[in-house]
């Protein structure tokens, strides 16, 4: 470290050649760890992606839980952060069914007992995949929680009402809304004030 003097006659120091290696490193270290959790996440999406594309009727559903997420969370005046989670994982809500029979993912009538008891084990197996990763603590806890319902009646764990995580709350909703306003092999598409006076009714 060297000093120089100001106009005040103080000394001001200037970092030496070894602080500005070490500030260096540090920035190429923080570039490099961004660049990795952009990778990873391009990685999960692209399976989810993967796994929507296997079935037309649910084909972009993902990106539109993810933009519908952003605006009730935006609505919500939720922090920024809070509201960049929502988005990651209403694209990586379902990702979790990359783990379920396909027979099962695709079939068209109703599922019996024991598919419903596998399907219901997908939001689970979602928040295993992204927990690994540091940076999807917050995703894995509203991916496992998407599916909870504010009477107690939803899955996997039974929570209801503030119990939910905010996060997870929002993407249920938003993934409830899509799926009403999409049309499906068994039903059509509800208008939009349909499908959310049945969300008001839930």
């Amino acid at each position: 470290m060297t000093a120089r003097a100001t106009p005040g006659g103080e000394l001001a120091r200037r970092p030496g050649a070894t602080e500005l290696q070490t500030l260096r490193y540090a920035e190429d270290v923080r570039r490099l760890y961004h660049q990795l959790q952009r990778a990873i996440c391009q990685s999960l999406l692209g399976l989810a992606n993967a796994l929507e594309g296997k079935d037309p009727c649910t084909r972009g559903h993902s990106e539109r839980v993810g933009a519908w997420g952003r605006r009730l969370a935006a609505a919500l005046e939720l922090p920024p952060g809070e509201v960049d989670t929502v988005v990651q994982a209403g694209l990586l809500h379902d990702i979790g069914k990359i783990g379920m029979p396909e027979s099962v993912l695709r079939k068209r009538g109703p599922l019996d007992h024991d598919e419903w008891t596998l399907m219901r084990n997908h939001p689970i197996v979602g928040a295993q995949i992204v927990a690994p990763f540091e940076s999807f603590a917050g995703d894995a806890l509203v991916i496992r929680h998407h599916h909870e319902r504010w009477d107690g009646s939803g899955y996997p764990d039974g929570l209801s009402g503030a119990a939910i995580p905010l996060g997870a709350r929002v993407v249920a909703v938003a993934d409830v809304f899509d799926a009403l306003t999409s049309s499906r092999p068994h039903r059509p598409a509800l208008p939009r004030d349909a499908a959310l006076a049945h969300l008001a009714a839930e």
